[in-house]
């Protein structure tokens, strides 16, 4: 019987879901990337080598697993190419990677036309990673994008010369000069050849996967508060980061979902503009920020860092139906003489346990604390909940407490072997 696993971001993303995405492959069939594009950035550490990808799944390094790219997908064609490259010199084969002929094309127009807009916004930009996510987005929603089953098909020519028309009205009223039609294809139609086998019908695939028992392991990208509809909206990305984008970002139905593993750094970080209600502009804030190595594996930006937020993981809790929680980066924190939790928020007098919709009332919420203890001893080489510090041990049981979610793995280092099991999501 098959058993599928959604590895879900419930913070502000980078809270490690490539690594845990990776762990959790060794179980599966497959693994699949439903939303996102290479936005993302997800670091995967084993056998003391360090791998950074953006668009490809995680399990690409097992050949025993099939990597979809999703549906749900926006696909810088000439990225995923090169990403396929990069891992072929360092020795994969890269034969387990495919995408779905549903998803849709970044161009580089797509990507023009991000950095015009973040520019123009100023000091109120969203802080998007201008690798044309969003206008790819815009696209697909305005019914103007081109999908992959399109950029192999023997209309693309034709198709795209209208998105040029398009686009260069756009750049008109910009003042940018316009795309010549004749270089921009001739630069892309030897890609067509090159991604042609690599497409496929995911939607039939993975039906077929599930009626033959196979394990399935969703991957997103992001996080729960950057999701397009229940982020902290505007400041999000353009895609459904939660659980739900599984179902929409794969052809895969809701029932056959089994679990759904929040991704939680023992502390919070976000990369870009937009609230972030517990945030540390102090020396601890600096401890944890080179102590974690926090730089944007995409942009390479520092990531603001802040104290754990149990209002965000309880938000993420609804939005995504969450059936247990992988705490990541625990030791991190080690040195520290006393840590925060956010419990709740103060906002204009009351004390709310939600995030609010309205961005006005966000950016007046003032966190509540409620302080722990924290540890000295060394826990990067600990293989059990129990040899982990009492102090340590509290504070995961708090988290369980204020959340009501089971601590289903946790982690002590950036290495696949630093990676404690208690609960078999597969089981």
């Amino acid at each position: 019987m098959s058993k599928t696993v959604v590895v879900v971001g419930t913070q502000w993303g980078d809270e490690g879901k490539g690594k845990i995405t990776n762990f959790l492959s060794e179980k599966s069939d497959f693994v699949v990337r439903y939303q996102g594009g290479d936005n993302a950035g997800h670091t995967i550490c084993f056998n003391n080598t360090t791998y950074k990808l953006h668009l490809i799944p995680s399990g690409v390094f097992n050949p025993k697993i099939t990597n979809i790219l999703g549906n749900g997908m926006v696909v810088n064609v000439k990225k995923f190419l090169d990403e396929v490259e990069n891992l072929r010199k360092q020795g994969f084969a890269v034969d387990n990677v495919f995408i779905s002929d549903r998803a849709h094309v970044i161009f580089d127009y797509h990507i023009l036309l991000d950095g015009i807009s973040e520019d123009k916004l100023g000091k109120e930009n969203i802080g998007t990673t201008k690798r044309g996510i969003g206008p790819a987005y815009t696209d697909k929603i305005a019914r103007r994008g081109i999908r992959i089953s399109d950029f192999i098909g023997e209309d693309f020519k034709e198709t795209l010369k209208k998105r040029i028309i398009e686009k260069n009205k756009e750049l008109k009223i910009e003042a940018v000069a316009p795309l010549d039609f004749d270089d921009f294809y001739q630069k892309y139609l030897p890609l067509c050849d090159k991604i042609k086998p690599f497409v496929i019908d995911s939607v039939t695939v993975l039906n077929q996967a599930l009626a033959e028992g196979k394990n399935i392991l969703f991957e997103g990208a992001q996080g729960a508060l950057l999701d397009v509809d229940f982020g902290s909206y505007p400041y999000v990305t353009s895609s459904n980061p939660s659980a739900g984008g599984v179902c929409c970002g794969s052809g895969i139905g809701p029932t056959y979902i089994n679990e759904i593993v929040g991704i939680v750094k023992a502390y919070s970080t976000r990369v870009g503009s937009g609230t972030f209600p517990t945030e540390l502009l102090d020396a601890t804030g600096h401890y944890i920020r080179e102590v974690g190595r926090e730089y944007g594996t995409t942009t390479k930006r520092p990531r603001r860092i802040g104290w754990f937020d149990a209002v965000v993981l309880n938000y993420s809790k609804m939005i995504n139906g969450l059936t247990g929680i992988s705490i990541m980066l625990l030791d991190v924190l080690t040195g520290l003489k006393q840590l925060k939790i956010c419990t709740g928020y103060s906002l204009d007098g009351k004390i709310i346990k939600t995030v609010p919709a309205s961005l006005a009332d966000y950016n007046k919420c003032i966190p509540i604390y409620e302080e722990l203890p924290g540890w000295d001893d060394d826990i990067t080489a600990v293989k059990s909940f129990c040899e982990l510090p009492i102090n340590a041990q509290n504070y995961l049981r708090r988290i369980e407490e204020l959340t009501g979610l089971d601590v289903v793995i946790f982690s002590v280092g950036p290495d696949k072997n630093q990676t404690i099991v208690c609960r078999d999501v597969f089981a």
